[in-house]
């Protein structure tokens, strides 16, 4: 079986990342969304809450695909596919910026796990420009998102940023 994982923080998940997910899942026997649990990082959305936008998105937006399966993993991505015996990972790349990054990630991948490959997909151009940080910068304000993110978690990402100003 062919397991492969696309891993990110989908902080929160976007019409981007569901191109991405929808074309992997054609690649592989299983695709695992792996949720990043990053210390480093300051999220808006919980590794729980986002795994739970990212579960509603395949019940109600990628109901066809039947391969993909979300879970959250915290440490090196490479621990993380050698506990799911997976041997590819799939990263989405939206101009030549992205790149070099994601090269040097992958070389260091691949020599930490040798049996890992690192497959990349370019994103549709019609997101080309979109991430995670924009839909945030957007929503923080209260700016206009249904055309970035799934139809269905919309309003969860309106009501987190209700919630975050009312503490």
């Amino acid at each position: 079986m062919k397991i492969g994982i696309y891993p990110g923080s989908f902080d929160p998940i976007t019409l981007g990342h569901l191109d991405i997910i929808e074309r992997a899942s054609k690649l592989v026997d299983k695709l695992i969304i792996g949720v990043l649990i990053n210390t480093g990082k300051n999220p808006v959305f919980s590794a729980d809450e986002r795994v739970r936008l990212i579960k509603k998105v395949l019940e109600e937006d990628l109901v066809h695909v039947k391969n993909v399966c979300v879970e959250k993993f915290e440490g090196l991505l490479v621990d993380f596919a050698q506990e799911k015996e997976a041997g590819i990972i799939v990263r989405g790349l939206r101009a030549v910026t992205d790149f070099e990054y994601e090269l040097q990630i992958a070389q260091t991948n691949h020599k930490l796990f040798p049996n890992i490959d690192t497959v990349f997909l370019t994103t549709n151009l019609e997101y080309s420009y979109l991430s995670s940080s924009v839909v945030r910068e957007i929503a923080s304000f209260g700016g206009k998102i249904h055309e970035f993110v799934p139809g269905c978690v919309v309003s969860d990402v309106y009501d987190k940023y209700k919630e975050m100003r009312s503490v």
